[in-house]
This record gives C-alpha cells, sequence and structure tokens, in this order.
C-alpha cells in the first residue's frame, strides 16, 4: 500500500474518532441532563412522601381528637343516648313471673283520714235492672292536695322616737323578714321565698316558670324581678353560713374536689365543688388551676383529697391524696378497645392491679384480713405497681398512661391504708351531676352577682340534703334575722337547731 493511501486511510479514522468524540460528548451531556433531571425528580419525590406523611399524621391527629370528643360528649348527654339499634325480639318489660318475682309494692294506707265519703250503692242493678241487696263496705283512700289559699299576715308595727336623741325606733316581729315599710310594705313571705329559691337554685326552673307556679297554685304573684332580687336576698342572708361551711370544709378529714365549665356573662368560668361527709361546698371561679382551688381549700390543706387526675390537685403537698380509680379503669377500657396486638398488654395489667386492689378493699371491709395480712397484701400490690410503671411501651397512648400512673403513683393505693378514704371521688361526681344538668338548662349566670347567689344557695341545699334538714326552715330562719347570721347546726356537728319562727298550723 502507498504512503499516500495510508494517509487517507488515518484522516478517515481520525474524522470517525472526532465523531465518536463528539458523540460521546452528547452523550455525556445527555447523562449529566438525565442525572440533574433524576436528582429533581428525587427531591420531588421525597418532598411529596414527606408531605404525605406529615398530611398522615395531621390527619390520624384531627381523627383521634374527634374520636376522643366523641367519647366525651357521649358521657355528657342531657338524655340517654342510643345504645344501638332496637331489637328483634325485645324482652317483655316489667317482673318475670317465678319464685324470685319478689311482693308487689302498694300504697300504705293512710296515718289519719281527715274527710270521709259515702258512696252508696244504686237501687237497681245497671245490667238488668233488678234490685241491689248489700254485701258490705270497703274502704278506698285519696292522698291529694287541697285547694291552696295563701295565708296573709297583717304585722302592725309600731314606730315611736328616743326621747333622749329623737332617733325614730320601729319594732320587729320574729316571722318579719324586713323593716321596709310605706311602699314596700307589701312583701312575700320566707317560705314562699325558700320555695322560690328550691325551685331555682335547686331543681334548674326559670323565673318566669316559677313565677306561674307560685301564681297558679298559690295565687301568690311574684314576678320574674321581684324573684331574682329574692334570691340576691337569700344568699345575702346566708353568707355567713357559707364562709362558715367553707371553713368546715377546710378542716374536714376527707375532702373531694371536682370541677366542671361554667359561664358568667357569657364568659368561661369553673363552678367547683368539694364534697365531705356532711358538707358540700360550691364555688365559681375565674380559673381551673391551683389558685382557685386554694382559694377554698386553703393551700396548706392537710387532710385527704379523693380526686381525679387533674394536675393541679397534686400541688397541695400537706394533703394525702388519692386518686379516683374508677377514672384510671375507664381510660383501661378506652385503651382496650383502640389497641391492636401487644398494645394491649399495659391496659389489662393496670386493669388486672386495680381491680385487685378493690377487692383487697372489700376483704378487707367485711373482716377477712388481719392487720399484719393487709400491710403484705399492700406491699404485694405496690411491688406490682412498681415493675409495672418500669415498662417503656412503644406505643403513644401507653406511653402517655404510664407518665400519668407515674405521677399519680403514690396516690393509687392510700384508700388501702386509710378505711375513711373512698377509692373514687364518687362524692365529687354525684353532687356536680345536678350542676351539669342546671347547666345545660340555663347555660351558667349572667354577672358575677348571680354566680355568688348561685353558689351560695345550691350549697345551702346540697348540705341540708346530707345531714337531712329542711332547707326551707333554714332559709326562714336566716331571713327573719335582724342581721345576718351562722346556721351553726349545719356547720357544726350534733348542734340543734334552734326554734323557728314557723307559720302557724292550718287550722
Amino acid at each position: 500500500m502507498s504512503r499516500k493511501g495510508q494517509c487517507a486511510s488515518c484522516a478517515a479514522l481520525k474524522r470517525e474518532n472526532r465523531r465518536l468524540d463528539r458523540e460521546v460528548a452528547r452523550m455525556k451531556r445527555a447523562t449529566e441532563r438525565l442525572k440533574e433531571k433524576l436528582l429533581r425528580l428525587k427531591e420531588r419525590f421525597e418532598k411529596r412522601i414527606a408531605a404525605l406523611k406529615q398530611r398522615f399524621r395531621e390527619e390520624k391527629a384531627k381523627l383521634k381528637a374527634l374520636l376522643d370528643k366523641a367519647r366525651r360528649s357521649g358521657k355528657r348527654q342531657a338524655a340517654p343516648f342510643s345504645k344501638g339499634p332496637p331489637k328483634k325480639k325485645p324482652r317483655r318489660p316489667g317482673r318475670r313471673s317465678g319464685k324470685r318475682h319478689g311482693r308487689h309494692g302498694h300504697r300504705p294506707v293512710p296515718d289519719r283520714v281527715d274527710e270521709v265519703l259515702e258512696a252508696p250503692l244504686p237501687e237497681r242493678s245497671s245490667c238488668c235492672g233488678a234490685e241491689v241487696e248489700e254485701d258490705g263496705v270497703a274502704q278506698q283512700y285519696q292522698v291529694d292536695i287541697p285547694p291552696v289559699k295563701p295565708q296573709v299576715t297583717q304585722i302592725n308595727v309600731h314606730v315611736g322616737h328616743c326621747t333622749c336623741c329623737n332617733k325614730r325606733v320601729q319594732g320587729r316581729h320574729p316571722r318579719q323578714t324586713s323593716d321596709a315599710l310605706g311602699a314596700a310594705a307589701s312583701q312575700v313571705g320566707p317560705r314562699a321565698k325558700a320555695l322560690a329559691a328550691d325551685m331555682s337554685k335547686a331543681m334548674g326552673v326559670s323565673f318566669e316558670k316559677v313565677s306561674k307556679f307560685l301564681e297558679r297554685h298559690f295565687k301568690i304573684p311574684f314576678t320574674r324581678g321581684g324573684i331574682c332580687q329574692a334570691m340576691h336576698r337569700v344568699a345575702k342572708a346566708a353568707g355567713p353560713t357559707y364562709e362558715s361551711l367553707c371553713a368546715r370544709v377546710r378542716q374536714d378529714e376527707v375532702v373531694s374536689p371536682d370541677e366542671t365549665g361554667w359561664k358568667v356573662g357569657g364568659e368561661r368560668a369553673w363552678l367547683w365543688v368539694f364534697a365531705c361527709v356532711e358538707v358540700t361546698v360550691y364555688a365559681i371561679l375565674g380559673g381551673r388551676g391551683f389558685e382557685e382551688a386554694a382559694s377554698v381549700l386553703g393551700a396548706d390543706f392537710s387532710g385527704a383529697l379523693a380526686r381525679d387526675g387533674w394536675a393541679p390537685y397534686r400541688k397541695f403537698e400537706d394533703a394525702l391524696h388519692q386518686t379516683c380509680l374508677n377514672h384510671l379503669l375507664n381510660r383501661c377500657h378506652e385503651l382496650l378497645e383502640t389497641a391492636q396486638q401487644g398494645a394491649a398488654r399495659f391496659p389489662w395489667a393496670v386493669k388486672r392491679l386495680l381491680q385487685d386492689g378493690l377487692a383487697l378493699r372489700d376483704r378487707r371491709d367485711a373482716g377477712l384480713l388481719s392487720p399484719h395480712g393487709l400491710k403484705v397484701a399492700v406491699g404485694r400490690l405496690e411491688a406490682r405497681a412498681d415493675r409495672l410503671l418500669a415498662w417503656r411501651p412503644t406505643n403513644e397512648d401507653n406511653r402517655r398512661f404510664v407518665e400519668h400512673l407515674n405521677n399519680e403513683r403514690e396516690a393509687l393505693f392510700t384508700f388501702l391504708k386509710r378505711p375513711d378514704v373512698p377509692a373514687t371521688n364518687y362524692r365529687a361526681e354525684q353532687a356536680i351531676r345536678p350542676a351539669v344538668v342546671m347547666r345545660k338548662m340555663c347555660g351558667g349566670n349572667r354577672t358575677w352577682n348571680g354566680a355568688h347567689t348561685q353558689e351560695v344557695t345550691t350549697t345551702l341545699f346540697r348540705t341540708c340534703d346530707q345531714q337531712g334538714r329542711d332547707p326551707y326552715e333554714v332559709i326562714v330562719f336566716l331571713l327573719c334575722s335582724p342581721v345576718p347570721i351562722v346556721a351553726e347546726w349545719l356547720c357544726i356537728p350534733d348542734e340543734p337547731p334552734p326554734n323557728m319562727p314557723l307559720l302557724p298550723a292550718p287550722s
């Protein structure tokens, strides 16, 4: 081959190499563009995944909040809520026949008879018109309300003056509730005011309905404004008694506190209740913290608190604490409803522990345990609780439950060491239930003055019910006093009530 032919071949190869180099460069640029595009797609994909994860977490938290809200609202219905679809073949209502049927209840025969009426036989039978022959006489009794006529009392108030300083002086009868004369001389008596207070503050009846009731059944005209003013007068007369009852609660051995939402003038407030064996005090306050509770109990309260798991209660450092086991058992049931696989182990273990504590209390109260045996059993329960609270669950709900139980660890089994301390805050729950019903009907109070009247009157009625006293007599006694005094027999145990200035018995 000639030299010239070799150069032509080399030139062609060089051209091919340059073309291939350009193709390689083009492929490299395309590869770089693809890499950049893949990186952008990867970043967009990762952002999208992160956004979906965040959205999933937010939706999960939102659905869980809705579930918790639905659970709470299901427990706070004013009327019974549905328990599911009705049964296709429901059981017949009433008692079942058989040996365990029990005796039939009936109204007993009255102790006295005020009027005797005769129901004679007709002269002839209504079926065939024949004569009727009498076989005997049977008795029937009716207990009814007689026609009510209000008793109007005229009190002749003697008016004079001091011969020394010429100051005006007037007399006062023990059954008077006010010294007002002139335009205010016509007044409503204390028992009518006590009835209005009972219907309005203890039963939740509106002022308008109370006014209609008194007008319709007792022929006593009483306007809504007059009833409102009368309630304030009752609260003012009972103010010293209310303060004395608060002082008695501070000195009590065992107190069950609780709180619920309230409204004053459309703004958020809280209704507190402090329940003891013989006294219950209500207080409507602006907050739900330790300061509000201490304003009634005192920051240095040293008795026993049977309360729920609300954190501010733990700030009473001088008190002996018992957390409500019923609240903890309810929380176990709620966790078990949604727990999956191993997440159910912890609430089951807590439930068994608390139920064993309640069973031990029942055995102690039945006298089946010696003091030494009780101490040994309580020690074993506390050891089980310590081992249980050492768990570190991965489930978020269980983790929060463990944290709550660790905060309440010293208040779990106080009721086993102190027989007078209950295992739950049932006293406060029972006392706060009428207030919750009242809230559903009236929504709260319009002013703080009305809130004070609410707390004083409800405290008076609830305490009288606990002690078996007649609240009407108490209100009459307080209203007929010339100056606000303390109904000491409500505040001091075993104190006999004084003679009440009551209305005379009807003739």
